[in-house]
């Protein structure tokens, strides 16, 4: 999905998380990652230093009806934390893939958080993660 994708949208911790990875990482997968346009949805980070970011530090749900609209091809977003449930709960995210980790933790958040507005997703697929061991389930928007 990421090597069709015209830009990749993330919050501030996706962001510092990715932008230490990607840029060290060598391969055509990293390439494409580090070339492509990214827009960051953050109010603190300033001056980001990974190669065709963009921060939007103003209306997140505007910003990404806007990007939407103007993208001649799909948006990718990561993460799952406020940026992703603002984007879920403004019926911006047309497909949901979550993949699965089976690392057991004592403590963790969970995948929306309570008092979002509830969305109806429609199972599509699932199926073996890219990994050994990780199963991906995808939603399509109902």
């Amino acid at each position: 999905m990421l090597q069709v994708s015209g830009a990749l949208l993330m919050g501030r911790r996706t962001y510092e998380v990715f932008s230490t990875q990607w840029p060290a990482t060598p391969g055509a997968y990293a390439e494409h990652i580090n070339e492509m346009p990214k827009y960051v949805f953050s109010s603190t980070l300033q001056n980001p230093t990974w190669r065709n970011t963009t921060v939007i530090g103003g209306d997140v749900v505007e910003a990404v009806r806007e990007l939407k609209s103007t993208s001649g091809k799909d948006l990718i977003g990561y993460g799952h934390g406020r940026f992703g449930q603002m984007i879920c709960d403004a019926g911006l995210v047309d497909e949901l893939t979550i993949n699965v980790v089976p690392v057991f933790v004592a403590a963790g958040s969970t995948l929306f958080q309570p008092g979002g507005h509830g969305r109806t997703w429609q199972l599509a697929k699932v199926g073996p993660g890219a990994d050994p061991g990780l199963a991906s389930i995808t939603y399509h928007s109902e």
